[in-house]
């Protein structure tokens, strides 16, 4: 199987798994990117999936609905360090010059078959892990919550 047939497999993987989930989203067939918005506990968790058959990798990628203002982004910055230290798998991106946040899982496809148990598995990553962190970050953000409580939060977990 060449990479473009293992990068359609996956991408149909994706979209067959949500629709047997009942979770809404929009497929872009021609780009091989799934978009869609899930509701964690709280806050929207607006996620993209994209299949990219040149590095054989597909990207999980949720961008937090909340930016940190510019007076907050070295806490940001700490926090984002902090929460990552702690992760098995994937990582939040912090932009230091817009304040965006987002949560990235990168799986690699190449010279590998992905099943039904991973793409459930990498859904659940980034599902749980976005709705774990989404109100830590947009309290810091507003806050409503200090760098040293995300911290105590965070050596308590």
């Amino acid at each position: 199987m060449d990479k473009k047939q293992r990068a359609q497999q996956i991408y149909d993987l994706f979209k067959t798994n949500l629709t047997e989930h009942n979770i809404r989203f929009d497929p872009h067939d021609d780009d091989m990117v799934i978009s869609m918005t899930v509701n964690g506990e709280d806050l929207p968790q607006p996620t993209l999936i994209l299949v990219q058959e040149d590095r054989e990798v597909v990207q999980l990628i949720s961008p937090l609905p909340t930016k940190m203002p510019e007076d907050k982004r070295i806490d940001g910055a700490v926090a984002v360090s902090v929460a990552n230290y702690g992760l098995v798998n994937g990582s939040f991106d912090f932009d230091i010059s817009d304040g965006e946040i987002r949560y990235r899982v990168t799986q690699s496809f190449a010279n590998a078959v992905l099943n039904k148990e991973i793409v459930e598995y990498l859904l659940a990553v980034i599902f749980s892990t976005t709705d774990k962190y989404n109100d830590k970050f947009f309290m810091l953000a507003k806050g409503m919550l200090s760098l040293e409580d995300f911290l105590k939060a965070e050596e308590n977990k």
